[in-house]
């Protein structure tokens, strides 16, 4: 089993996406048995007293333009632990990859990269909290998961 863990600075926006976009994706092509997907953030400032906010309802919208849901998730953290509990870790910009690399303690099996990164893009996915553009968020999500899913299926 290939266990990817999405991570954003929040958990309710862009990682959420890319955790439900691949679901999606791994349904589709049959496969969802064959991968554990889901999602963290960097920061706790969406999670009170251990309870972490839902998906941002734009976001929610968004997925579900698409026939996407993800109903019952809720933002969690990033730890240590997860390191060694996934295959890949990945972030959506280059903020992200700098607090993953801290909260991680390094990243000495190179587990960890940007979403885009699999479509051979450097590019940061930009937070649409800050943009407003979750449609944009949305594609640039989607063709990051595309390619990662084209690539591990290479591997299956």
């Amino acid at each position: 089993m290939i266990k990817i863990l999405f991570v954003c600075h929040g958990n309710i926006c862009r990682s959420p996406m890319a955790e439900f976009v691949m679901k999606d994706l791994t349904e589709k092509a049959r496969l969802s048995e064959s991968f554990f997907i889901s999602s963290a953030a960097t920061s706790t400032e969406e999670i009170w007293n251990g309870v972490g906010n839902p998906v941002y309802p734009p976001a929610r919208e968004e997925l579900a333009r698409h026939g996407i849901g993800c109903k019952g998730k809720r933002a969690v953290q990033l730890t240590r632990a997860d390191y060694g509990q996934y295959d890949y870790l990945i972030g959506m910009d280059s903020a992200n990859i700098r607090n993953m690399l801290r909260i991680l303690g390094g990243d000495p099996e190179r587990k960890v990269c940007k979403l885009l990164s699999f479509a051979g893009s450097e590019r940061d996915i930009s937070d649409p909290w800050y943009t407003g553009d979750f449609a944009t968020t949305y594609r640039d999500v989607l063709e990051g998961c595309e390619a990662l899913l084209e690539q591990l299926m290479q591997a299956l």
